[in-house]
């Protein structure tokens, strides 16, 4: 699992450097027009950043986002929050979709100066799951088991070690009584496929997927709690308010479509998770996953302090932060 960690890090990474250099090249070519760059996840809980990456794909300047603030939208992948926010604090990006606990962590990082939450997106649509038929219920029956998550710090990886921490275990960033072990989503799934991994906790799509195609079963679903927010930087702010107010409400009025129009929106989201993974989502994939979702632009100070709570209590947090300056309206 050592190699697995170090190949993860290093793919993440690479992966990233090109991404963001193409940004600044991309930026470039477009002077004298104002450009945003977007971060987003290639996973359902960002419902609404799939749909409009799927428009500026397909419409270029009349896509969602681009017809409603004037700008050149860039999309950039990432496959969980950590890296999400590094990208923000060092402003290789303007705003992402996100969970919450990396904002958290980027946030109490700078002390808050930084890092800013301007909006919710989902909740809920994420979830643990442990092998059809294994006898593992309990935090305690994860004694010696290996659970695998997104990424060290990210929000499902907090859920994990909290939920195993909170039921007895003494849990570390290097094992413990159990190994929480940050796994890219698409490997998570090979790995559970094999055996080599007795649980993981994740989001959608790939819950439904280690349903429908791994024979996972689900052992704790989390229903309503906030799993996706907009997120940006001071930075930002200072330097694109007016662009970032006009996203913001453009996200808003989506969200709210994406919510009340299902059938309009999963289409879009469909071919928009395609193109970022390259692989077919078959139409009942989608509708296996979509209820467990609520896309919601409500994101409120008490989801952020029980957060900020948990990622203290598993030691990825070296304090709690006032969290008084996090919500901010450009």
């Amino acid at each position: 699992m050592n190699i697995l960690r170090r190949h993860f890090i290093l793919t993440t990474a690479l992966a990233a450097s090109a991404a963001l250099t193409g940004c600044d090249k991309k930026s470039a070519d477009n002077a004298g027009q104002p450009v945003l760059r977007v971060g987003f996840f290639p996973n359902i809980t960002h419902a609404p950043a799939l749909v409009g990456y799927h428009e500026t794909q397909t419409k270029a300047a009349q896509g969602w986002f681009e017809s409603r603030t004037g700008a050149k939208i860039e999309w950039f992948p990432f496959n969980a929050g950590p890296s999400a926010i590094e990208a923000l604090l060092t402003g290789s990006i303007d705003v992402t979709y996100v969970g919450p606990n990396p904002v958290i962590n980027g946030y109490t990082r700078t002390k808050g100066a930084d890092i800013r939450v301007l909006s919710g997106a989902a909740r809920g649509g994420a979830a643990l799951l442990i092998h059809k038929g294994s006898p593992l219920k309990t935090p305690a029956d994860f004694r010696g088991k290996k659970i695998a998550s997104p990424q060290l710090g990210g929000t499902q990886d907090v859920a994990a070690r909290a939920w195993l921490t909170a039921g007895g275990l003494s849990i570390t960033q290097r094992g413990g009584d159990a190994n929480v072990i940050p796994t890219a989503n698409p490997d998570q799934l090979d790995l559970f496929k094999r055996g080599d991994l007795d649980a993981v906790w994740t989001v959608e799509p790939w819950v439904s997927r280690l349903e429908l195609e791994a024979e996972g079963q689900l052992l704790v679903e989390q229903k309503d709690v906030l799993t996706t927010v907009v997120a940006t930087s001071n930075k930002a702010l200072n330097g694109k308010a007016e662009l970032l107010k006009k996203f913001v409400a453009a996200h808003e009025e989506l969200t709210n479509k994406v919510a009340a129009e299902p059938d309009w929106a999963k289409p879009a989201v469909s071919a928009a998770l395609q193109k970022a993974t390259s692989k077919a989502i078959p139409a009942a994939l989608l509708d296996h996953a979509w209820p467990r979702l609520t896309f919601t632009t409500s994101a409120l100070p008490a989801d952020f302090t029980a957060m900020q709570k948990d990622a203290k209590s598993v030691g990825l947090l070296p304090e709690e932060a006032d969290l008084g300056k996090l919500f901010v309206k450009p």
